[in-house]
């Protein structure tokens, strides 16, 4: 497979509508967090703004493990255009209403809000990718997709500083607001994206929802790949929570500096999603994803000793192996999962991977505050204990499953 292989989804002008509108919206994300840290150092002070974002953080994953199983129900029930236009335009309103905040509670009740619209966007756009462009060609779509957000992972911030800079702080959300209309409008311009039934009469909702999470449990290559979320939200977790402390303490470096090393991080991720994608299905999903959970898990193990150049070196690798756990997962819930539950699955995995997050980022913090000269080899040794675990119980049933499925196949 060519590197112009990555972009052939784009020649489906359906998914190139709804990249596009992914995309824009993304670059909105980018814009909002950057504008809620600078407001939160204007209406609390900058003493009390990490206090403010800590929060705004826990409103951020409650609402995504909360309501984004629901929003994989509505999914499979309805017209996904409408679901994914009323989320951004939904979204649009929110930031108009920051640009008129002026106390810090109302911030905690937008973000709610601008999340909870999220929750509902994000599972449903993931289960649209496969439904526009074939199970078949879901890879290539879903790598080009994830090399874009880590890609706007990486200058989303500096171009949303720049624009704060240029244009003041409040303003920066209208211009926010604008990209989610613009999202909104491109998405309207799609036929109806409605899933294929599986002929279930008077299905209640609670019986969709355990639904979602039963087919993410039951399946083995499935249940492997969650684990392994576990394992790389722990490396991961570790990452975004110690960095600073390693670069500005441990080094006795600066911003710019941390910026470089979480950039690293970032370019690392991208790289691995075009990898992903030119490995076309020539390399089992489950291979990439144990591979990355392993490659990230023994990347942090030195960060505690390297150098400012090491650390580099070694983050960059670590976001290799984040995305070689996350972007193959997506795809894999694609190839298996029938197209009538898709919604649901997506859903529950929403919010099963954020629920990781919400257990690591504890874990994190405590390793870095009561261990800061060990926190790396700390967490990375956790990883690699769960990972043994996961891999020695797992290994067998994921063999068997994949020969079963290649037997069967048409």
């Amino acid at each position: 497979m060519n590197a112009l292989a990555l972009f052939s989804s784009l020649r489906n002008p359906r998914f190139a509508r709804l990249y596009a509108a992914q995309t824009i919206s993304q670059v909105g994300d980018a814009l909002t967090w950057v504008g809620l840290a600078l407001l939160a150092a204007q209406l609390a002070g900058p003493g009390q703004a990490p206090a403010v974002l800590a929060i705004a953080l826990t409103i951020r994953v409650a609402a995504f493990v909360l309501l984004s199983p629901l929003a994989g129900v509505l999914a499979d029930r309805v017209n996904r255009r409408t679901v994914l236009v009323t989320c951004d335009f939904g979204r649009m309103a929110v930031l108009g209403g920051m640009f008129f905040v002026t106390q810090v509670w109302q911030i905690y009740v937008l973000m709610f809000v601008l999340n909870a619209l999220t929750a509902f966007f994000t599972p449903t756009n993931q289960a649209t990718v496969p439904l526009v462009v074939g199970r078949d060609d879901a890879r290539p779509a879903f790598a080009l997709s994830s090399a874009t957000t880590e890609l706007l992972g990486i200058v989303g911030p500096g171009l949303a500083g720049a624009l704060a800079a240029w244009l003041g702080t409040r303003t920066l959300f209208a211009v926010d607001a604008a990209s989610f209309l613009l999202s909104g409008l491109l998405i309207l311009t799609l036929p109806a994206l409605r899933a294929t039934q599986d002929g279930t009469v008077d299905r209640s909702t609670r019986a969709d929802l355990r639904d979602g999470t039963a087919r993410l449990w039951r399946d083995p290559p499935i249940r492997f790949a969650l684990l392994m979320e576990l394992v790389a939200a722990l490396a991961g977790a570790m990452i975004l929570t110690v960095t600073v402390s390693r670069v500005e303490g441990g080094l006795h470096l600066g911003g710019a500096q941390y910026g470089w090393v979480m950039a690293a991080y970032g370019l690392g991720a991208a790289a691995a999603s075009l990898a992903v994608g030119l490995a076309g299905k020539r390399v089992p999903l489950t291979r990439f994803i144990a591979v990355g959970a392993l490659v990230t898990s023994l990347a942090i193990l030195p960060g505690n000793v390297v150098p400012l150049s090491g650390l580099m070196a070694f983050w960059l690798i670590a976001g290799i192996g984040q995305n070689w756990v996350n972007l193959p997962t997506e795809t894999l819930l694609a190839e298996r999962t029938d197209e009538a539950a898709q919604g649901r699955v997506y859903g529950a995995h929403f919010a099963w991977s954020h629920l990781w997050w919400a257990f690591a980022y504890p874990v994190a913090g405590f390793l870095g505050t009561r261990f800061p000269e060990h926190a790396f080899v700390i967490g990375g040794g956790l990883a690699l204990v769960l990972l043994a675990g996961v891999w020695l119980s797992h290994a067998r049933k994921i063999s068997s499953s994949i020969s079963d499925q290649a037997r069967t196949a048409p």
